[in-house]
């Protein structure tokens, strides 16, 4: 089982962006010296629910500041980037990091992002198995060209070169992963072999059901059993270690909600849709309930019951949901001191 930090740079009411990020930085070096091993970045545009607009750029400062532990991107919105500026990004930091970055790419949602940006609703709505697959060639090929609905250019080069990190065990290219809310990604998913990223909202029986058809339409595309077995899929949730159960929710139903108020309202649609937006205190403690939040047995039994109900064996847990620095960096501690031993 492999445990590691989903950092979302939250932005707590009365907080600025400065400390928002601050407290994302020091939650991924604590992340480190815990002993976790993984963590996973998060990346959003003009909302406060993350302050983080690009998951690739602070992948790499903490690359640059870390030695051992992965860094993924939870994840990159391919939308509104173009596949092969994001391949190129992906390539240099699997280069340059000795193999330790993962590359997790989503549709995000039909917000404002995508008139900004210039991708228009399309590139939210149909284009996303396109743009998906011209990455994974760019990660996979010498020379590239496109002759698509949406992207169209002349072959070229491929550089840096992906397969060419240093070292013979090195993997050809860095890991891919796709956030997967719905069974039309989950089968997009399956069918090229690439592992899910399964979001904190989700239960066990959910998540298990989504393993099941993520294999059920892997094997259907071919891939060996062998490689469907092996897959690393990641369970996203949240973390709150106390001596008590009642101490880590009353620290979560503390804070979290007015976070999720200000942050969920703050999304706009691009074309004027209605989205239904959570209740922040309801959707707390459904967290509370679903993951790691109490004392350190009790998160290591609910992380071992995920496990073995889903198959899943790699998460990214949410340990910021204080909102404070301190208390922050002491919730990753005791997850690595307290609750991984008990797995392991």
């Amino acid at each position: 089982m492999r445990v590691g930090a989903f950092v979302l740079a939250a932005q707590f009411p009365g907080q600025g962006h400065g400390e928002a990020l601050h407290r994302a930085v020091r939650s991924a070096e604590a992340a480190e010296a815990a002993g976790l091993d993984s963590v996973w970045l998060a990346e959003h545009h003009f909302v406060p629910y993350g302050v983080c607009p690009s998951a690739v750029t602070l992948a790499a400062l903490l690359l640059g500041r870390t030695e051992r532990i992965r860094v993924g991107t939870a994840v990159s919105v391919l939308p509104t980037t173009h596949p092969v500026a994001l391949g190129e990004q992906a390539a240099l930091l699997h280069l340059t990091s000795g193999g330790r970055f993962s590359l997790g790419v989503g549709r995000g949602g039909p917000w404002v992002d995508l008139e900004v940006f210039g991708a228009g609703l399309a590139a939210y709505e149909k284009d996303f198995p396109e743009s998906l697959d011209l990455l994974l060639r760019w990660l996979r090929e010498a020379r590239v060209g496109a002759e698509g609905e949406r992207f169209v250019f002349r072959e070229v080069p491929v550089v840096p070169r992906p397969g060419d990190l240093i070292g013979d065990d090195g993997p050809a290219g860095p890991e891919v992963v796709v956030a997967c809310t719905s069974p039309s990604t989950v089968r997009l998913a399956a069918e090229r072999a690439l592992p899910m990223l399964l979001g904190m909202h989700c239960g066990d029986e959910e998540k298990a059901d989504m393993v099941a058809l993520w294999r059920s339409h892997a094997l259907a595309a071919g891939h060996a059993p062998e490689t469907v077995a092996r897959a690393g899929h990641v369970s996203a949730g949240v973390a709150q270690i106390a001596d008590s159960r009642t101490a880590a929710e009353e620290t979560l139903v503390k804070t979290m909600p007015g976070w999720l108020k200000q942050g969920l309202d703050a999304h706009v649609t691009v074309d004027g849709r209605r989205r239904p937006m959570r209740d922040p205190v309801a959707y707390t403690e459904l967290l509370c309930r679903l993951h790691p939040v109490g004392p350190p047995r009790l998160a290591a039994d609910r992380l071992a019951a995920t496990a073995e109900r889903t198959g899943i064996s790699r998460f990214a847990l949410l340990s910021e949901g204080s909102g404070d620095l301190a208390a922050t960096e002491e919730n990753v501690r005791r997850l690595g001191a307290e609750v991984l031993p008990l797995l392991r």
